[in-house]
């Protein structure tokens, strides 16, 4: 599947819109990483047990976003954004979103081939 951030994708013209598609997770702090974070914030430089958390919670709502994406048979998902909000202390919501397209090819091509099942996102 195709997920881009941008209106379109290159060599492809959008065919059908299948509609708004998104996956969100909800992530706690975790106090081992908090305490890491307070000690690194006395001599900075990078957290990393945050990184981490924000790049597996990213990773997480891509997927739930591509399976719903799948759900409605596209082929891609185009203008991709994120959003983050505090749900309450110590935890925070990331939030992927986009617009599921199915595709054809500019020069006249077949449409892209549809995608397989979607998996079991639990």
């Amino acid at each position: 599947m195709i997920i881009v951030n941008t209106e379109t994708v290159p060599g492809y013209e959008i065919a059908e819109l299948c509609g708004l598609v998104q996956g969100n997770t909800i992530r706690a702090k975790h106090v081992g990483r908090d305490i890491a974070a307070s000690l690194k914030n006395i001599v900075g430089g990078e957290l990393k047990g945050y990184t981490e958390l924000l790049t597996e919670a990213r990773r997480e709502a891509i997927e739930r976003m591509m399976a719903q994406a799948q759900q409605l048979r596209a082929d891609a998902v185009v203008n991709v954004r994120f959003s983050t909000s505090a749900i309450t202390q110590g935890a925070a919501e990331l939030y992927a979103y986009g617009t599921a397209v199915r595709l054809r090819r500019i020069d006249g091509g077949q449409p892209v081939p549809p995608p397989p099942p979607p998996p079991q996102v639990g």
